[in-house]
């Protein structure tokens, strides 16, 4: 069985005063980690504060990037080495915003998730197709490839502890949601294509998530499908009821 995941991805939201009210508002009503994970992926001006406050919990912490080497020269990066030391879990990579307005490459989404690896994090995978690559009937071939270049050269033990996240950019901060029988399918194709680059004893325990619009109304459905793992969860995750009821949803 694959432990559900939901992560909050807070992007560039939130300061270091209102992840510690966030934290404390949380920490106390979330789930066994053996039931479900509770992530929270915040800016890293907030990491020590989530950090800190999450100490004791069962709240794990994600960094929203990192760059792929340890140390030097790289103004503004943010060091995987660094994060390691400072108790992050894991590290998003891939993130359709990054792709797009910082026109990271898939060759650079895979020295990440190395760099990742190397310093004992794991991490959360995104891929997704445009709404352009969607109505040109091009959404499977387009995350197949994403999934393929951001794996190249991973171990199958490595894969199998990483999670995936699909998220179709046409439904992120959108309002639009995929439907579940649309985002089951699309994650259907991620499984498969982790089965054809390893093998279905590693598909089986990658964890892929649906990232898109993910709220309350809605979590119980995506849940329920077979190949859906977790959320990646934005705007409903920057307040405290909401994301509650997210990482709560079998309750």
């Amino acid at each position: 069985m694959r432990t559900p995941i939901i992560a909050g991805n807070w992007k560039m939201n939130m300061n270091p005063e209102q992840t510690a009210e966030f934290v404390k508002a949380v920490k106390n009503d979330l789930p066994e980690t053996t039931k479900v994970e509770a992530v929270i992926a915040a800016p890293a001006v907030d990491l020590p504060a989530l950090l800190e406050n999450a100490k004791g919990s069962n709240l794990k912490v994600a960094a929203e990037n990192c760059y792929f080497e340890d140390a030097g020269a790289f103004t503004g990066e943010t060091s995987p080495k660094v994060l390691k030391e400072m108790g992050v879990d894991y590290v998003v990579i891939g993130h359709s915003e990054r792709r797009d307005y910082f026109h990271e490459t898939d060759e650079e989404i895979n020295k990440k998730a190395h760099a990742i690896f190397r310093n004992g994090l794991l991490p959360i995978i995104c891929c997704g197709e445009s709404l352009e690559t969607r109505e040109a009937n091009k959404a499977e071939e387009w995350v197949e490839r994403q999934v393929t270049a951001a794996l190249k050269d991973l171990s199958a033990a490595q894969v199998s502890s990483l999670v995936i996240a699909y998220e179709p950019i046409w439904a992120i901060g959108t309002g639009k949601t995929a439907s579940a029988d649309q985002a089951e399918e699309i994650c259907g194709v991620v499984r498969k294509t982790v089965a054809k680059l390893y093998d279905e004893t590693v598909a089986e325990k990658v964890r892929i998530q649906y990232g898109g619009s993910v709220k309350p109304a809605n979590v119980k459905e995506l849940m329920a499908k077979e190949n859906i793992d977790g959320g990646l969860v934005g705007g409903a995750s920057l307040v405290p009821e909401s994301y509650l009821q997210l990482v709560n949803f079998n309750k």
